[in-house]
C-alpha cells in the first residue's frame, strides 16, 4: 500500500510500472517518497511562517496544507515530465527550467524552517532591536514635548526671580529705615523722625507690592506647573500607546531581517540540505541510464504517435479520393445532353419571368 502510494507520488503510469521489474518499481517509489516528504516539509514550513503572520493555528494549518499540495503537484509534474534523451546535453537543457524551479522551491521551504530552528537567537536579536526602538521612541516623543516643558519652566524661573528681586529690594528698604531709627545711617540721629517715617512708608509700600506680586506670581506658577504636569502625562500616555507597536515587532519580515544578521553559514547549510532534497529526483533521472520503464513508456508513446499519424494519413487519403471522384463526376456531367436541355429550359423560363417583371414595373411607372 505504501509502495503504491509513493509510486503515485512519483507521477509514473501505474499500469505501465506494474509490468516492470521490482527494482524499477523501487526506484520510482523512492523518487515518489522524496516528492511526498518535500511537500510535507513545505506544509510544516509554510504553516509556521503563516502562524507568525496570522497568530491563528487553524488559518496557518489550512493555508499550509494548500501550499504543501501546491509544492507536491509542482514536484510531481517536474519529475513525471522529465524524459530520457539520447544525449545528456539534451536532457540537461530539458531539466534546466525544472532545476531553477526546484531551487526556488527549496528557498521558499528552507527559510521558514530556518526561522524556527534559530528562533531563540532571532528572539534575542529582536529583543535588542525592541529595546533600541523603545529608547528611540521615548527620545522622539520627548523631543515633541520637551520644548514646551522647558519654555514653561523658564517662565516659572522668571516669575520666581521676579519675586526674589522684589524681596531683596524690600529687605533693603527695611534695613534702611531700621538703620535710620538706630542712628547708624542716614541722618545718624536716633529716633523715629520725619526721615524715618518717609523710609518706613517706602518699605511698607514695597512690602505691599511684594505681597501682591507673590500672590499673582504664585497663581501663575501654579498654572504653569499644572500645564507641565499635563504635558508630562501626555508624554507618558504617548509612550504607553506606542509601546504595543514596538512589542508586536516580531512579524515575518522582522524575523527574516533578524535571521540575516546572524552568521550565514548555518542557514546556508540548511538551504543546501533542502536544495539537495528538492533536486534529488531530477538528478536521479539525469544520472541514471535509460531503464525498463523509460523504454516501455517510449514504446507506448511511439505506438500512440504512430496510430495518430496513421489516422491523419488515412483521413488525408479519403479527402484526396473524395475530391478526385467529385471532380470526375462534374466533368462527366458537362457532356450530359439531358442535363443540358433541362438547364436550357429553366434558363428560358427565368428570362421570361424577368421580362414580365420589367414590363409590369415600367407600366406602373407610366
Amino acid at each position: 500500500m505504501i509502495k503504491r502510494f509513493f509510486l503515485l507520488c512519483s507521477g509514473v503510469d501505474l499500469h505501465l510500472i506494474d509490468k516492470c521489474s521490482n527494482g524499477e518499481q523501487n526506484k520510482y517509489a523512492g523518487i515518489g517518497a522524496t516528492v511526498f516528504f518535500t511537500a510535507l516539509m513545505a506544509t510544516i514550513a509554510s504553516s509556521y511562517a503563516l502562524y507568525t503572520i496570522f497568530d491563528s493555528i487553524y488559518i496557518a494549518i489550512g493555508f499550509g496544507i494548500v501550499w504543501g499540495l501546491l509544492i507536491f503537484n509542482l514536484d510531481r509534474y517536474i519529475v513525471s515530465t522529465l524524459r530520457k534523451k539520447k544525449k545528456f546535453t539534451h536532457e540537461f537543457l530539458q531539466a534546466l527550467p525544472r532545476l531553477i524551479l526546484a531551487i526556488i522551491i527549496a528557498i521558499v521551504i528552507s527559510k521558514p524552517l530556518e526561522l524556527k530552528i534559530f528562533e531563540k537567537e532571532i528572539n534575542q536579536v529582536l529583543l535588542s532591536e525592541k529595546n533600541k526602538m523603545t529608547l528611540d521612541n521615548k527620545k522622539q516623543i520627548a523631543d515633541l514635548f520637551n520644548p514646551e516643558i522647558e519654555k514653561k519652566q523658564q517662565e516659572i524661573t522668571s516669575l520666581k526671580t521676579e519675586i526674589e528681586i522684589k524681596e531683596k529690594e524690600t529687605n533693603q528698604l527695611y534695613e534702611t529705615y531700621i538703620a535710620e531709627a538706630e542712628g547708624r545711617k542716614g541722618t545718624k540721629l536716633k529716633g523715629k523722625g520725619p526721615v524715618y517715617k518717609e523710609k518706613r512708608e517706602k518699605h511698607d509700600t514695597a512690602l505691599a507690592e511684594l505681597s501682591e506680586l507673590k500672590k499673582n506670581n504664585t497663581e501663575k506658577i501654579q498654572t504653569k506647573e499644572n500645564k507641565i504636569n499635563e504635558l508630562i502625562q501626555q508624554q507618558k500616555e504617548r509612550e504607553v500607546n506606542t509601546q504595543p507597536i514596538i512589542t508586536n515587532f516580531d512579524g515575518l519580515m522582522a524575523r527574516i531581517n533578524a535571521l540575516n544578521t546572524l552568521p550565514w553559514l548555518p542557514s546556508f547549510f540548511i538551504f543546501l540540505l533542502f536544495l539537495a532534497i528538492e533536486t534529488s529526483p531530477i538528478f536521479t533521472k539525469l544520472i541514471s541510464s535509460k531503464s525498463e520503464y523509460d523504454y516501455k513508456l517510449e514504446n507506448q508513446e511511439s505506438e500512440l504517435a504512430t496510430w495518430i499519424q496513421q489516422q491523419i494519413d488515412q483521413r488525408n487519403k479519403i479527402l484526396e479520393t473524395d475530391i478526385d471522384i467529385n471532380t470526375q463526376v462534374y466533368d462527366d456531367l458537362k457532356t450530359e445532353e439531358e442535363l443540358y436541355n433541362y438547364k436550357q429550359k429553366m434558363a428560358k423560363n427565368l428570362m421570361k419571368l424577368q421580362s414580365d417583371s420589367f414590363f409590369e414595373n415600367q407600366k406602373h411607372l407610366l
